[in-house]
C-alpha cells in the first residue's frame, strides 16, 4: 500500500504540475496573443481605386488588393465549393477539424517537422488576422486559442465573410471580391458554377494553380473541387460534368498592363502628400478621376504608333552607354497632354513610351524648350500693346549687341561684320544675330503671316518692340509657372518649360481669356463614401475675350496655311502652333478646338538631334491631329464662338488695308471693333511679302 500511495501521489505531483505548468504556458500564450475584440472594427487593408470620368475602373493602389464583400454577396456556389475543398466540417466543428488536425499532427510526427495544416477555415482566419506563417509548435498553438476565441465570440456566416475578405487568391488578388474581378472581370455576385469551383481551389497554392500561369493545372484542380461538392451533395452529376466541359473563360489570358500609368503617378504624388502612404495604400481610398479612359487608350496608342516608326525610319535604335560595360537602347520619347479648356480637367495624359522603362513624366517633369510654340505669347502681348493682326513687320536680318545691361538692335547693320568699330563688344558672345530658316528673309510682311509661318526674326522685332519684362506676365498669366528669363531669346522660346504648362496656357486661348488651372481629381471619398475631398474648376478672367479671339483666328491660320498644315486633316476648325528648336532637338504642337485642347511633345531625354527637317510640323503635329480625329469622333463640328467686339473685314493681302474692288485674294480678317483699318487698298504696288518658300511647310 506505501508504494502505491507513493506512486500514486509522485504521478499526481507530476500531472499537477504538467497542468499547472500548461496552466502558465497557455496564459504566457494568451497574454502575447491579440485581443479578439479588435475584430470588431474589422478593417483589413484595401486597394485604392481610381476612376474615370465614367465611372470606369482605371488603376489600383495597394499593399493588398483588396475589395470587401458581403456573404450575401458570395454566391453559395462559391461558399459550398470552399467548405468542400478545405473544410467539408466547418458547420459541425466548434473550430478545430479534429479528423483533419490528427491527420495533420501524424505527418508531422513523422517527419519531426510541422509540414502540413490540416486548419479548419476558422484556423486559416486565425492565421491570417493575427499571426505570422512560420510552422512552429508554439505557433499552432496560438492558432488553436484564437481559434476557439473566434468560434465563440462570431458566428459560422461572420467567419465565413472574414475569410472571404482576407484569404489571397493569388495575381495581387486579396478577397474574393478582387479575385472575381482580376480572373473574371466581374463582381462576385455574378460568379458562375465553373468559375466558383476555379477560385476555390486558389488559396491552397495560388501560383500552382494559377489559371494565368498553369491553366491545365487549374482545370485539374477545379474537377477535383466539382468532384468534392457532388460527393457532399452540393451539386448533381449532371451539374459536374457540364461544368467540366467548359472552358476557363477568363477575363485576359494575363495580368491587366497598367493603364494611364503616367497620369495616376502623378495624382499618387499630390494624393500622398495630403493623406500619406498608409492611408493612400491600405485605406481603400476611392479616387474619381478627371481622365476619360477612351482618349487616354488613344493618346497611349497614338504616341507609340508614330514613334515607333520614327524609329524605323531614322534606323534606331541608337545605343547609348549607360555605366561602365553597359549598353541600352535609347528610344525617341514623346508626351501627350489633352485638357477639357472650359474646365482645366485632364481628359488624357501620357508621359512617356513605357512606364515600366521610365517612371520620369515628360509632359510634368521634363521642361524643354517649346521653341516657336512660346511665339504666341509674344503676340498676345504686341495685339495688347498697339499691333494688329494686319500690322506690318520687317523681315531682314538684324544684329543685336549686349552693352552690359541689356540687347540693344543695331541700326541700319544687317551683319555682325558691319558693327563699327565703337560698338563692337569684345566678348563674341555679346553679339547675337537672330535668322529665320534657311537664312531667308522676306522684307516687310503682316502680323499674321509672321505668326502663320514663324518667322524668328518678326517674333524678335516685335518683342525687342514691347521689351520681354513686359511680356513675361502675359505668359505667366495664361498658365506659365516655370521661371522665364527677360532676355532677347525668350522670342524664340529658349526658356524651358513643362508640356502641360503650355497646354494649359493655350487652352486660356481657347477659353477666350479665362484662365482655368489644370486638375485631375473630382473627389476623394472613404470606403464608406464620405467625401474627403472635392475639386470644382478655378476659373479666373485674366484677357479680354476679344485679344483672345484674335488669337484664335490668327492660330487657325497656323493650320489653314502655315506650319501646321497637317492639322488641316482634322476636318473641322482648329487653332495652334508648331514649335521646333536648335538642331531639331525638341518637336511641338499645341492645338485645340472648341471642344479640346491638347499638346505633343516628340524628342530624345538625352536632348539628341531628331534629324535634319524633323520639326514640330513633321514629328508633333500628325500625332496631334490623330488623336484629336479620335478623340473628337463622336463630337459635332463646332466653330470658335465670337465674342462682342470683334469686327470683321476684308483685307488686301499685299497691303494689310481694307480690300478694294481690284483686290485678288483678299480674306476676311478679325479685329477688335474700333481699330479695323479705315483706308482702302486702290494703290496697286505691292506693298508685303505674301509668297512663303515652300520649306515653311515643315513646320517651325
Amino acid at each position: 500500500m506505501e508504494i502505491k500511495k507513493r506512486i500514486f501521489w509522485i504521478v499526481y505531483s507530476i500531472l499537477l504540475i504538467l497542468l499547472i505548468a500548461s496552466g502558465l504556458l497557455l496564459k504566457k500564450y494568451i497574454s502575447e496573443l491579440p485581443a479578439i475584440e479588435v475584430l470588431e472594427e474589422y478593417t483589413p487593408s484595401l486597394a485604392t481605386r481610381f476612376y474615370d470620368i465614367n465611372g470606369e475602373l482605371i488603376s489600383e493602389l495597394f499593399t493588398e488588393r483588396r475589395v470587401l464583400a458581403e456573404l450575401k454577396d458570395i454566391p453559395v456556389d462559391l461558399q459550398n465549393a470552399t467548405i468542400a475543398i478545405e473544410d467539408t466540417q466547418f458547420f459541425r466543428h466548434w473550430g478545430i477539424n479534429l479528423r483533419g488536425l490528427l491527420r495533420a499532427f501524424l505527418v508531422n510526427f513523422k517527419t519531426g517537422r510541422i509540414v502540413q495544416g490540416g486548419s479548419s477555415i476558422t484556423q486559416q482566419l486565425s492565421k491570417l488576422l493575427f499571426l505570422t506563417p512560420e510552422r512552429t509548435w508554439e505557433r499552432k498553438i496560438k492558432e488553436l486559442i484564437l481559434t476557439v476565441q473566434l468560434e465563440y465570440t462570431y458566428s459560422k456566416q461572420e467567419i465565413l465573410q472574414m475569410y472571404f475578405n482576407q484569404i489571397y487568391y493569388g495575381s495581387g488578388a486579396y478577397g474574393i471580391e478582387a479575385a472575381a474581378r482580376i480572373f473574371f472581370g466581374k463582381p462576385a455576385k455574378e460568379l458562375n458554377l465553373a468559375e466558383c469551383a476555379l477560385l476555390a481551389g486558389l488559396p491552397s497554392r495560388p501560383t500552382a494553380y494559377s489559371p494565368f500561369l498553369n491553366p491545365r493545372r487549374a482545370l485539374t484542380r477545379r474537377a477535383v473541387i466539382l468532384r468534392r461538392m457532388r460527393k457532399l451533395g452540393f451539386i448533381s452529376k449532371e451539374d459536374e460534368e457540364k461544368t467540366n466541359a467548359q472552358p476557363l473563360n477568363l477575363w485576359q489570358t494575363s495580368l491587366p498592363t497598367a493603364v494611364a500609368p503616367y497620369f495616376i503617378e502623378h495624382l499618387r504624388q499630390q494624393l500622398e502628400t495630403k493623406y500619406g502612404s498608409q492611408m493612400l495604400y491600405k485605406g481603400g481610398l476611392q479616387i474619381y478621376t478627371t481622365l476619360d479612359l477612351r482618349l487616354q487608350k488613344s493618346a497611349e496608342k497614338n504616341i507609340e504608333e508614330r514613334l515607333s516608326e520614327f524609329d524605323l525610319q531614322k534606323n534606331l535604335p541608337r545605343s547609348s552607354t549607360e555605366g561602365q560595360g553597359s549598353t541600352a537602347t535609347v528610344k525617341v520619347q514623346g508626351a501627350l497632354v489633352c485638357l477639357d479648356p472650359k474646365t482645366g480637367q485632364i481628359r488624357a495624359l501620357t508621359g512617356g513610351r513605357s512606364f515600366s522603362e521610365s517612371q520620369f513624366n515628360r509632359a510634368t517633369q521634363a521642361r524643354r524648350q517649346p521653341g516657336s510654340a512660346f511665339k504666341p505669347f509674344i503676340y498676345l502681348a504686341a495685339l495688347e500693346n498697339g499691333y494688329s493682326p494686319t500690322s506690318i513687320i520687317e523681315d531682314e536680318p538684324v544684329v543685336y549687341v549686349n552693352d552690359g545691361y541689356d540687347w540693344r538692335l543695331v541700326a541700319n547693320t544687317t551683319d555682325f561684320t558691319q558693327i563699327s568699330p565703337e560698338l563692337l563688344p569684345d566678348d563674341p558672345e555679346k553679339i547675337w544675330v537672330p535668322q529665320n530658316y534657311h537664312e531667308k528673309y522676306y522684307g516687310p510682311v503682316l502680323l499674321r503671316k509672321a505668326l502663320e509661318y514663324s518667322l524668328n526674326v518678326c517674333a524678335v522685332k516685335v518683342l525687342d518692340q514691347i521689351r520681354p519684362p513686359i511680356v513675361i506676365p502675359y505668359a505667366q498669366k495664361l498658365g506659365i509657372e516655370s521661371p522665364l528669363q527677360a532676355n532677347m531669346s525668350l522670342a524664340l522660346g529658349t526658356n524651358e518649360v513643362t508640356l502641360l504648362e503650355m497646354v494649359s496656357a493655350f487652352a486660356t486661348f481657347d477659353n477666350l481669356g479665362i484662365r482655368v488651372k489644370p486638375y485631375g481629381i473630382i473627389r476623394v471619398e472613404d470606403p464608406q463614401g464620405n467625401v474627403l475631398e472635392k475639386n470644382l474648376p478655378q476659373e479666373e478672367e485674366i484677357f479680354n475675350p476679344p485679344t483672345m479671339y484674335l488669337m484664335t483666328n490668327l492660330l487657325r491660320g497656323v493650320v489653314e496655311n502655315g506650319t501646321g498644315k497637317y492639322a488641316r486633316w482634322l476636318n473641322r476648325p482648329a487653332a495652334g502652333k508648331t514649335g521646333t528648336t536648335n538642331d531639331f532637338t525638341d518637336a511641338w504642337f499645341i492645338g485645340y478646338t472648341p471642344q479640346l485642347v491638347a499638346g505633343v511633345w516628340v524628342g530624345y531625354d538625352d536632348r539628341h538631334t531628331l534629324g535634319n527637317k524633323m520639326s514640330g510640323g513633321v514629328v508633333a503635329c500628325p500625332i496631334w491631329t490623330k488623336f484629336m480625329k479620335e478623340a473628337l469622333a463622336k463630337e459635332l463640328v463646332l466653330d470658335f464662338p465670337v465674342p462682342s467686339g470683334i469686327t470683321f473685314a476684308k483685307i488686301d493681302p499685299e497691303t494689310g488695308l481694307l480690300a478694294s474692288a481690284r483686290t485678288k485674294d483678299a480674306y476676311l480678317e478679325a479685329f477688335i471693333s474700333g481699330n479695323e483699318p479705315t483706308e482702302y487698298s486702290f494703290i496697286t504696288k505691292k506693298k508685303v511679302s505674301t509668297v512663303i518658300p515652300e520649306e515653311y511647310d515643315h513646320g517651325f
